[in-house]
């Protein structure tokens, strides 16, 4: 098991089959949205729980913290109404993916299983970082970087 991998959740991932109709398929929903059953592997990709929110109510069968922005970079959130302040935090949260190489091996190994879905708790459905973190893994995936088995 990857040591990423958070204790609380070692079963399903470790089980997980791979699955070839929904391979590869990459989905970005609100955490506080209703789960579906297309929504195949459900992974929480914020340094925190979403607020009020029961383990239950969010139905998330992963919580990879360190997939989230850093808690600095989460500080000039403020500023993302600007496209400019958009684009740096791009440009710092990409940075900081980027130094995190095993994380991003085990979603795509996970994404070569499974459909996923990658839970943010932001009110921003367009500027948050699972969108940053969904362009990554596909940018990943256009490159060869991750091949995913028909």
């Amino acid at each position: 098991m990857h040591s990423l991998i958070s204790r609380s959740y070692p079963t399903r991932v470790s089980r997980l089959p791979r699955l070839k109709d929904a391979a590869g398929t990459l989905l970005v929903k609100r955490a506080r949205d209703s789960i579906s059953d297309d929504d195949g592997l459900r992974i929480l990709v914020d340094r925190q729980w979403p607020a009020g929110m029961t383990k239950q109510r969010v139905g998330a069968d992963l919580w990879l913290r360190e997939a989230g922005p850093s808690i600095a970079l989460q500080r000039r959130r403020c500023r993302l109404h600007t496209s400019s302040g958009w684009e740096s935090f791009c440009r710092k949260y990409r940075a900081e993916l980027a130094e995190h190489e095993d994380l991003l091996c085990l979603l795509d190994d996970l994404l070569c299983r499974s459909r996923l879905t990658l839970l943010f708790d932001a009110s921003d459905a367009s500027h948050n970082g699972a969108v940053i973190l969904r362009d990554v893994l596909n940018e990943r995936r256009a490159r060869g970087g991750v091949a995913v088995e028909e």
